[in-house]
């Protein structure tokens, strides 16, 4: 039978399937058996007891095809009713049974389609530029997602959504004109550094009872909504702006060698995520005691002393260039080029031990290199020139002291670190007094 023809047999019964009653199963006066029959040949479902009667709201229909006319606000309604007859029916039923897992199914297919009628698809860009935002259009339809702007969930199947390739603030596409905070990778790339105060709070007076980020009312009380604090930056958001994330505050690791998380909100999160990386601490200056608390710092300063010191050796080593032997490094491309500078990676990685164990691994294969492998590298150490005995000398053994003015290399028991006159250095100041004409000497 043809839709159109159903459709007037429907309007002639003037049935209404969400609201029908037990006793509507038999035939009642005024009332014709063709009324009865349209009912299962509209709706495609197979008559069942009264037990049954929510089973027959339309749930085996197709609920992933288009509307049909001009009927999608009547087919709302109809799909509202019906989500509500299945979450009944779904209490109602055997827990963990089968016949209501399949109306659990069916009821995330009527919410799917009632998205679909509400927010139809259309054709958006695949990239779209907004307060220093570059958002892409995402692909994925089967990654739950939320949306950072109206904190509901994103149903990839059926929504367009965007992910920032910078932040990765991600939004639905009906969301993005609603945006007003910028990228913060822009906030990264011109201001590179961290709040290394401890919970800086001015309080909620100087925020006159106001989201820190979109301004609106908030309290301690919750009314007209919860006021959270982050503990990064001291203000309070709300909870659109604050969803209870949890993340290691610089300022407290830098201080108090500190690594419990702490809630911060949402766009603290994505700072502290990009810049985690970042090496922008420079601990002897900010807080140099913390040296002397922490045995694990003053080991990896010394291990990264040393590989500043072999990196000379690399550079003009035509068998380590082959071999990428500073490649290593180069997720903390820092550590080959000072020794001072840490991001805030290298503390997490410093006090659960796995940066000690991996950066020691790497200067043995550094020092193996140099000192056993390469002919090269062996040729340019050096010999005490104080004792003239023992093997050969590199600046990055722990048993040799360096000098500071030459960089010779001398055994530490012989030179008393830097307590004795070095040799090479008494014969470069002798050079040069030989070379001054004797008109200038006199």
């Amino acid at each position: 039978m043809e839709y159109d023809e159903k459709l007037a047999l429907f309007r002639q019964a003037r049935l209404n399937p969400f609201d029908r009653g037990e006793d509507e199963d038999r035939p009642q006066e005024g009332k014709t058996p063709l009324q009865h029959a349209t009912r299962p040949e509209l709706f495609n479902v197979t008559r069942t007891p009264s037990s049954d009667r929510t089973m027959d709201l339309g749930l085996a229909e197709d609920h992933f095809s288009r509307p049909v006319g001009s009927f999608v606000a009547s087919d709302i309604e109809q799909l509202k009713l019906a989500i509500e007859e299945c979450k009944k029916l779904i209490l109602e039923l055997p827990e963990h049974s089968e016949r209501q897992k399949d109306t659990v199914v069916k009821l995330i297919h009527l919410r799917l389609k009632l998205q679909e009628l509400k927010d139809p698809e259309e054709d958006e860009p695949n990239l779209r530029i907004l307060l220093e935002h570059r958002f892409s259009k995402e692909k994925s339809k089967s990654v739950k997602q939320t949306c950072d702007k109206c904190s509901t969930i994103i149903w990839g199947l059926i929504q367009t959504w965007y992910t920032c390739t910078g932040c990765y603030y991600r939004c639905h596409s009906k969301c993005m004109n609603l945006i007003t905070k910028p990228c913060v990778r822009s906030k990264v790339s011109h201001q590179s550094e961290y709040e290394l105060s401890i919970c800086p709070e001015i309080g909620l007076d100087r925020q006159d009872y106001r989201c820190a980020e979109c301004r609106s009312p908030v309290s301690l009380r919750g009314v007209p909504s919860e006021a959270r604090q982050c503990d990064y930056t001291g203000q309070y958001y709300c909870s659109t702006c604050h969803w209870n994330d949890t993340a290691v505050i610089p300022a407290r690791v830098i201080h108090n060698w500190e690594f419990e998380p702490r809630k911060v909100c949402r766009s603290s999160m994505r700072y502290l995520t990009l810049m985690i990386s970042r090496p922008v601490l420079k601990l002897k200056e900010i807080n140099p005691l913390l040296f002397n608390f922490v045995e694990e710092l003053v080991e990896i300063r010394k291990l990264r002393q040393d590989i500043l010191l072999m990196k000379p050796y690399f550079i003009t080593c035509k068998e380590a260039m082959e071999a990428r032997l500073l490649l290593q490094l180069q997720d903390r491309q820092h550590f080959v080029e000072n020794d001072d500078m840490y991001s805030l990676q290298d503390l997490i990685d410093i006090s659960t031990g796995r940066l000690s164990c991996s950066l020691t691994e790497i200067h043995t294969t550094f020092a193996k290199h140099i000192k056993l492998d390469c002919e090269r590298c062996q040729a340019k150490g050096f010999v005490c020139e104080l004792c003239k005995e023992g093997d050969i000398l590199f600046p990055f053994d722990s048993h040799t002291s360096v000098c500071h003015d030459c960089s010779a290399v001398f055994h530490r028991d012989c030179y008393y670190d830097n307590s004795t006159t070095c040799p090479k250095c008494t014969r470069f100041t002798e050079r040069k007094q030989d070379d001054i004409p004797e008109e200038k000497k006199a």
